[in-house]
């Protein structure tokens, strides 16, 4: 992620730590925990790359692969909890090493930025919002090709991107999402058909698909007013009845292999509420799982 400040280094990081406090693993009972070392932050450029803090960034992810096909092997349903949407990367790694995948991308952003639509040359590029764009193998070798994992991640026609709620604003950041295969349902969508008829539209592609699938969460694909602890807060948003029916009925699905939760900030959640919020939805969600 970007620094929003100078010297400011983003408190995603600790969202494991935040959720725990909340009640998550009471709310979750896992079958085990792994906790992975956080990589160390840094702003500025790096030898080698023109994503901020990548190489750092394929480490984790690394680490995060091996960890999530563990589980798969174990017939375990992973649940990651980050950190910011680059641990997306990872997490698709680890399942491709194992199976073919479909990708549900519920998300206030299509984190569609590339080079194709900004230049590396002029800034960093900051992969919380490049995360959908390298899954599906645009950007830098550095973090979309990985072992023994055929390139792209996910194919374009393989995914379903939910949330987006800037795509329909004449200054859009990434335009040419809307010229790929990828299934779009922007937030003005999900808001006016409901939870069901979200669900519906969804399933409807995924059999389509016919492949396994996770699900990446980002929690702005809440409203700002219901979730403003992250680090892009907007409006509107996904409502939460209307989220919590989209998961439950996601991960209640035998082909889904799992679930990360991405970009929760506690530091802009002093009094914790805001972390029982998600604490809350996510026990809905994988009740049934």
């Amino acid at each position: 992620m970007r620094p929003l400040r100078p010297g400011h280094e983003p408190g995603t990081w600790r969202a494991p730590e935040a959720l725990t406090k909340a009640g998550l693993l009471h709310a979750l009972s896992p079958a085990r925990i792994v906790d992975l070392p956080r990589p160390k932050y840094e702003s500025g450029e790096q030898a080698g790359t023109r994503l901020r803090n990548g190489h750092a960034i394929r480490i984790f992810n690394l680490m995060l692969a091996d960890a999530v096909l563990s589980a798969l092997r174990r017939e375990e349903f992973p649940i990651v909890v980050g950190g910011d949407c680059s641990i997306l990367l990872g997490a698709l790694a680890g399942v491709r090493r194992n199976t073919p995948v479909s990708l549900v991308h519920i998300d206030g952003h299509s984190d569609f930025r590339h080079p194709g639509n900004y230049d590396p040359s002029i800034m960093l590029g900051a992969v919380a919002g490049m995360d959908l764009a390298l899954a599906t193998g645009r950007g830098e070798k550095l973090l979309t090709e990985w072992p023994s994992v055929p390139a792209p991640l996910v194919p374009d026609e393989y995914v379903i991107q939910i949330g987006e709620r800037e795509a329909r604003e004449p200054d859009f950041a990434w335009p040419d999402v809307n010229d790929t295969a990828i299934t779009r349902i922007d937030v003005f969508t999900a808001r006016d058909s409901g939870g069901e008829a979200m669900l519906a539209d969804t399933k409807e592609v995924l059999n389509r698909i016919d492949l396994p699938y996770w699900v990446h969460f980002d929690v702005d694909v809440l409203d700002q007013a219901v979730m403003p602890a992250v680090d892009s807060p907007g409006s509107p948003g996904i409502d939460p009845n209307d989220l919590s029916i989209l998961l439950k009925g996601l991960l209640s699905s035998p082909r889904c292999l799992g679930l990360d939760i991405t970009i929760f900030d506690p530091d802009l959640d002093p009094d914790g509420a805001y972390a029982q919020l998600l604490v809350s939805l996510l026990r809905d969600a994988v009740a049934t799982t």
